[in-house]
């Protein structure tokens, strides 16, 4: 049986007066992709965050590698995050900064890596999403939309992750890049990192990255299973989703 990498046990989280989770639960285990979908305001993204310890659940368990981090200190967490690469909505680089030290910038927070040794794994991960040196220099402002995910990408996985979590890593994008970003997603799982949560509203994208697909509605997975089976889905409210994503 594969090792469980992240679990959520009935977890609630409200923003006042709006309870945004309401007992959401799932496994995902090593090796798998569980893609997560929902329309604006769902919730996706908070579950994204509960999971990388950057907020807390009102109740409810969320454990990543097999402890409960709902509860941990700011420094105990950090033990946590450094084994996941979390991928921003829109790439979240540093504007003032060139894409060299975008990616270098865990590298330098986490590490105690030498210069020689952070250039190297910068080029490295640049390579690894399809980018070559000559971006190195170039400031966010100069990047497409498409090379500015690539690089949100290249900086997650500079600490060589367990789990990645991506954030709508195909928002903004016209189809031929959010096509080239679902098949880079395909091939990190090939080499580099295995497991991955992806949240998304897109369905090609989950077509193509996901083993499993969940529905958040009102707080509640309305369903999830394996993505031929929520796209067949009778259940009328998934339904409806689906149906207003794919127009």
């Amino acid at each position: 049986m594969a090792q469980t990498i992240v679990e959520a046990i009935d977890v609630w989280k409200d923003f006042e007066p709006v309870e945004v989770l309401r007992g959401v639960s799932f496994a995902l285990a090593k090796g798998e992709t569980l893609v997560v979908m929902g329309g604006s305001g769902s919730g996706k993204t908070v579950l994204l965050r509960l999971v990388a310890g950057l907020i807390r659940p009102d109740a409810g368990q969320i454990r990543v590698f097999d402890h409960a981090i709902e509860r941990l200190s700011e420094e105990d967490l950090l033990l946590f995050r450094r084994r996941m690469g979390f991928v921003f909505q829109g790439a979240a680089l540093f504007d003032s900064l060139s894409v060299y030290e975008n990616v270098a910038y865990p590298l330098r927070e986490h590490t105690s890596l030498g210069e020689a040794e952070i250039r190297e794994r910068v080029v490295r991960n640049l390579s690894l999403v399809g980018l070559g040196s000559e971006v190195l220099g170039l400031r966010p402002a100069e990047l497409s939309g498409g090379m500015k995910k690539r690089v949100g990408i290249a900086r997650a996985l500079s600490v060589e992750p367990e789990v990645l979590l991506f954030d709508e890593p195909t928002g903004g994008l016209d189809p031929t890049n959010a096509k080239l970003v679902g098949e880079l997603i395909r091939e990190l799982r090939a080499g580099v990192c295995d497991t991955a949560i992806v949240v998304t509203h897109d369905i090609e994208l989950a077509k193509a990255v996901a083993d499993r697909v969940a529905v958040l509605i009102a707080g509640r997975f309305a369903t999830l299973g394996p993505v031929a089976a929520v796209l067949e889905t009778t259940d009328t409210a998934v339904q409806a989703f689906l149906a207003g994503e794919a127009r």
